[in-house]
């Protein structure tokens, strides 16, 4: 039986016993009075009775105490009734936890417990979606961190087992701090991420379109050098946000485009209204369900696993991380000129 139907029962009987209450002490007392006149009435033991005299007025309040004991019997025995289908779920609830985030309750019904069950089945997908996520990050960075560590201990290795001349030793030196600033991007990059899935500290307005602009001033040599040609398009646009993060959500947009451009390619920056700042490049092409994983940590197209030139797979990532933070919204898909269009909402100040 479901909890609203208990309930509804033990409602209904003691609604009954409400009426029937005055009428059950009433009887009570008439009975224990009759019982005790014939028994007191009686000549060989009537002297018994004369002691429990005094006591005849207090009869009433004596009956009234009793009934009201066995009221509270029968409330506490109909409540403990009620609530033992969510006694009898608190077991299931019990068993979950990170030994066995598969289990779920499959509580079938329409009652009120088969909703809870349903939404605790619910948030458990939600909860192990987070954890799965997360031991896919720790298991991705450790991969990503014990190639180039690998890397640096052969190179090492390779040093000390037999004397180098200057221009072999000149190589491995450039091989070292190669692997060594990919490790240092690495890190920086897990840092970023780690700030910004904390939040903001502080929220003030900043003018987004000196942000793009500042940060297409600091990346215009490495886009000539790759032959990117920049095209800007700057509306004043306030939004309200941190200027590191948002400089880094900017930052890592557009050295993305830049990277993954091709030679003699364009990279397109825009900042109105809505969305707020939109990056577009061109480049290979796209797949379009491939899109939304790019925004994953360490993901990367197939054909970018083997030349990543020096990413670690987190600017995508840090840029979602940044733009929830602020409130926002980040969005991608395949541009028409192939490479990727990458559109950022970003709330308004009032």
């Amino acid at each position: 039986m479901s909890p609203r139907r208990r309930v509804l029962l033990v409602g209904v009987l003691a609604l009954l016993a409400g009426f029937l209450l005055p009428n059950l002490v009433k009887w009570l007392l008439e009975l224990v009075w009759w019982r005790a006149q014939q028994f007191c009435g009686l000549a060989t033991i009537g002297a018994v009775c004369e002691p429990g005299r005094p006591f005849v007025p207090l009869l009433p309040t004596l009956t009234e105490l009793l009934v009201l004991v066995a009221a509270g019997v029968a409330v506490w025995v109909g409540a403990r009734w009620c609530l033992r289908p969510v006694r009898d779920l608190a077991d299931p609830i019990a068993n979950l936890g990170p030994q066995n985030l598969g289990y779920r309750i499959r509580r079938g019904g329409r009652d009120e417990l088969a909703r809870l069950a349903r939404a605790i089945d619910a948030m458990m997908d939600r909860v192990t979606a987070g954890y799965e996520g997360q031991r896919r990050f720790a298991a991705n960075a450790s991969h990503e961190l014990r190639t180039p560590l690998a890397v640096q201990r052969t190179l090492i290795e390779v040093g000390m087992a037999q004397s180098l001349s200057g221009e072999q030793l000149e190589l491995l030196t450039a091989q070292l701090l190669a692997t060594n600033e990919r490790n240092e991007r690495l890190i920086e990059g897990l840092l970023a991420l780690s700030e910004s899935d904390q939040g903001l500290r502080s929220s003030t307005p900043q003018r987004l379109d000196e942000i793009v602009a500042a940060v297409l001033a600091a990346y215009a040599d490495r886009a000539a050098g790759a032959g990117v040609t920049v095209q800007s398009r700057l509306a004043p646009r306030i939004v309200p946000g941190e200027r590191v993060l948002l400089e880094r959500l900017v930052s890592n947009l557009v050295e993305n485009a830049i990277k993954y451009n091709r030679p003699d390619g364009r990279l397109v920056v825009a900042v109105g209204g809505d969305p707020a700042l939109t990056v577009t490049n061109s480049g290979q092409a796209v797949p379009g369900e491939a899109v939304a994983g790019l925004f994953e940590p360490f993901r990367r197209l197939a054909r970018d696993r083997i030349n990543q030139g020096g990413g670690a797979g987190l600017g995508l990532a840090i840029a979602r991380s940044i733009t929830q933070a602020h409130g926002g919204l980040i969005a991608a898909r395949p541009g028409e000129d192939g490479g990727l269009r990458v559109d950022v909402h970003l709330p308004t100040v009032r």
